[in-house]
């Protein structure tokens, strides 16, 4: 018998069924990966053999898993989507394909000292990473800056800067069906000849050291969550993936056996019945000029033809609708940097507001409305209104957010093309939010209904049989302590914190930001502390309050609300009236590593943006899952959540969308309330008096001052009803079986959220690809 070379075997697997079906590429800017040995062990199904391999050898498998570094490749929700999405896909049997790039430095890993925020570099490749592949063979060129000849022959690109392109693959294993799909990331390099065409007989060090202005494009990821910083190295970086990953695809394309008859398939009538490009927001909108450039100037493919093979190609997922979040690039960056895409740009732009001038006569407002190009003192390219010409399909991610998509921020492109417009709510996989976090809850789970729910979330509904059942709730309350006790022993070792494991562990962690209102749950945690100070021998429900998240390095406001929580935490931490019946504790470094152990320990999970500015959440799924009551409001995928589980199975409270929208005409006067709710005016008072920075008692003015003339997001109109509803939560947790009861049905409720559902919508509706369920044989039998 011939021994098995391991060196020829591939190392992704192809399925067969993948051989004519529509790839798909999801093109993200960040993949938020967290660690990745676990998760390949779950996906094989190999998670018994290997610890009881381990165990053989005298180590603790956990421990080993320690070691690993984070993936840290993303800010927050939108990459960490993007990891769901791959997860699924390949679980899904589906084509796909991740595209991004390699940072050398992911988000940086967040210290706190004296209660402020400091950012420490995250060299992650330190120790190299195991998990990926280079692949220098597929290396491919990209061009910056240069000038644009239009010829006879057509339109040449000419005297550019070329950055080299390495592509670094990462198998993304799908749940126990034989299928490996790739995530591939681009690092960036010198060419050889870097600079010294320029230096010759010159400084020939000084050209060698030059090269790193060229490898600075994969150096760092940018730390902004929900906030557009238009530097000229970060379009480098949109530029630079979306450049990479288009050669590489119609690289696909053309060697693929479905191309055209064609010896040289210069034929791209097919492409887009064989590629889907999914942009991961407008990061990736670059794709759209890009891929225009090369059918028509490298192709020679017809303009129009170009344009609807573009379309047809691509489509648009939409993360947000805050105005500071929105990518408006300046003109002249785009003249300087990418001057044929400019060209491009302005070609598109004219097709398209001919269209509209055509439709609605006379209406000059609209057009500069809908314009691609923004007018004023600096013309700026609206990144959006590209990507929704540019798409045959957009979508926002939650029901609600998709009604303000059509209804508010693209309302005009609505109203011209309403068939383009749909919702795709997220999701997240349950092999790493449920399967992996939570061994405990998973094992009882299939003890009742089996195992299929793993790969089939909608069958928790079959839980809902048991919500009675004393057994049940018994184990489900023992799993939810288990994982509490274990959290605060991590606690203990890691910040040297005692918690009190008996209390409720009310939970918020996220990025830090004004619009998902940390500080409302601050103002809650004042108003408790002088509710025990004022009657300390009350009863009082006991709580371990846990907030978590990092802020963006250059955001002020963000880094205050930090320092005020620490310091809040400082105060009563330290106060002998009130013991162990209230704890404030900031999580340090919050990431996915830190999510799988404080997600499975949480009592009470706190969703409480303004109503109308979270675009969908997903750690509120997360939570939900994993045996925790939301308290939140009807904001995002709260929303759906509350009709899954029954809107009195979640602490639902606050303002709607039409409230807040009839308080801006109004007029939002936060004085009012401050006049009025006297809690209110004690908690504000005393973190403007210094209460809890008693040695720089103006610490936190900004913070207050912005509270009472210009927050944006109404705190003060939502404390009432908050307060009032953490009432009801209190209530509720002296009830242990009631909660639990609760707690069953949210979990049984929680089977719309995984993103297996979320994959196939954008399969069937935006893709036109069906997923599969069944396994591919493995790699050691014969495929027919």
């Amino acid at each position: 018998m011939t021994p098995v070379s391991l060196t020829r075997t591939p190392l992704l697997l192809c399925p067969q069924r993948h051989y004519h079906a529509r790839r798909i590429y999801y093109l993200s800017l960040e993949f938020y990966m967290g660690r990745t040995l676990q998760n390949t062990m779950v996906n094989l199904g190999l998670q018994n053999a290997c610890d009881e391999a381990i165990y053989q050898l005298g180590l603790d498998l956990e421990e080993l898993e320690e070691i690993e570094e984070d993936a840290g490749l993303g800010n927050g929700g939108l990459g960490r989507l993007a990891a769901c999405f791959l997860d699924s896909m390949a679980t899904l049997g589906l084509a796909a394909y991740g595209y991004g790039i390699r940072y050398e430095f992911g988000i940086f890993n967040q210290k706190i000292v004296d209660g402020w925020q400091v950012e420490e570099a995250d060299d992650w490749l330190r120790y190299g990473n195991p998990w990926e592949k280079a692949r220098p063979e597929y290396m491919l060129p990209v061009h910056f800056y240069g000038r644009v000849e239009h010829t006879p022959e057509g339109v040449k690109w000419i005297d550019t800067q070329v950055v080299l392109a390495m592509p670094y693959d990462t198998p993304v294993p799908g749940y126990k069906n034989n299928t490996v799909n790739t995530m591939r990331l681009w690092s960036a390099k010198a060419p050889n000849d870097f600079n010294l065409q320029e230096f010759n007989m010159g400084d020939y060090i000084e050209a060698v050291l030059d090269r790193n202005l060229a490898e600075n494009i994969s150096r760092v990821l940018y730390p902004n969550d929900n906030f557009f910083e238009g530097k000229e190295l970060r379009l480098k970086q949109e530029y630079f993936v979306v450049a990479a990953t288009l050669q590489d695809i119609i690289r696909r394309f053309k060697s693929s056996k479905f191309g055209c008859r064609d010896p040289v398939r210069t034929c791209f009538e097919t492409f887009p019945d064989k590629v889907a490009i999914q942009l991961n927001d407008t990061h990736p909108a670059l794709s759209i000029p890009e891929l225009m450039r090369i059918l028509v100037d490298v192709e020679k493919v017809d303009w129009d033809k170009a344009w609807e093979i573009t379309k047809r190609t691509c489509a648009y997922t939409n993360h947000t609708v805050l105005p500071e979040a929105l990518e408006r690039w300046p003109v002249s960056m785009f003249e300087k940097l990418l001057p044929r895409h400019l060209e491009i740009i302005y070609a598109l732009n004219q097709m398209h507001l001919d269209r509209v001038a055509a439709l609605y006569p006379g209406d000059i407002d609209r057009l500069r409305r809908m314009s691609v190009i923004e007018e004023g003192d600096c013309k700026r390219i609206n990144m959006a209104h590209l990507c929704v010409i540019g798409s045959h399909a957009v979508n926002g991610v939650a029901r609600i957010h998709s009604d303000i998509v059509k209804n508010s921020v693209f309302k005009d492109f609505y109203e011209l093309e309403p068939e383009k417009f749909q919702n795709k709510t997220n999701g997240i996989t349950p092999r790493r939010w449920l399967l992996l976090c939570n061994p405990g809850l998973a094992d009882i789970i299939a003890e009742k209904i089996g195992e299929s729910f793993i790969t089939d979330l909608s069958q928790l509904k079959k839980l809902l049989e048991f919500i009675d059942n004393e057994t049940f709730i018994r184990d489900v309350a023992k799993v939810k302590q288990e994982n509490k006790l274990k959290f605060a022993t991590y606690l203990e070792e890691q910040y040297k914190v005692k918690i009190n494991p008996m209390s409720m562990f009310d939970v918020q962690v996220k990025r830090i930001h004004e619009y998902k209102r940390q500080l409302l749950n601050c103002l809650h945690a004042i108003t408790l502390y002088n509710r025990i100070r004022c009657n300390p021998s009350k009863s009082f429900v006991p709580r371990t309050i846990m907030i978590g998240g990092k802020a963006a390095p250059g955001y002020h406001m963000a880094k205050m609300i930090i320092k005020l929580i620490t310091s809040i935490g400082e105060v009563i931490n330290n106060d002998p009236y009130v013991g162990d019946k209230l704890k404030v504790i900031f999580l340090e470094n919050y990431r996915v590593s830190l999510a799988e152990k404080v997600i499975p320990a949480a009592d009470l999970s706190q969703q409480i943006s303004t109503a109308g500015t979270e675009a969908s959440g997903t750690g509120n799924m997360k939570f939900m899952v994993n045996g925790a009551l939301t308290i939140g409001t009807m904001d995002g995928a709260n929303v759906e959540m509350a009709e899954e589980a029954g809107e009195e199975n979640l602490f639902i409270f606050g303002m709607r969308v039409e409230d807040v929208e009839a308080l801006d005409r109004k007029g939002y006067n936060a004085r009012e309330y401050y006049e009025s709710l006297p809690e209110l005016r004690q908690a504000i008072d005393q973190i403007s008096s210094g209460f809890f920075s008693p040695r720089d008692p103006g610490c936190f003015k900004d913070v207050v001052n912005m509270l009472m003339y210009h927050d944006r997001f109404k705190v003060f109109a939502d404390y009432e009803a908050y307060i009032k509803c953490q009432g009801q939560v209190d209530q509720l947790f002296m009830d242990p079986r009631e909660w639990t009861r609760k707690v069953i049905r949210n979990i049984a409720c929680s089977g719309k959220f995984s993103s297996d559902r979320t994959i196939t919508e954008y399969a069937r509706e935006i893709w036109g690809v069906e997923p599969s369920a069944t396994a591919i044989p493995p790699p050691n039998l014969p495929r027919n």
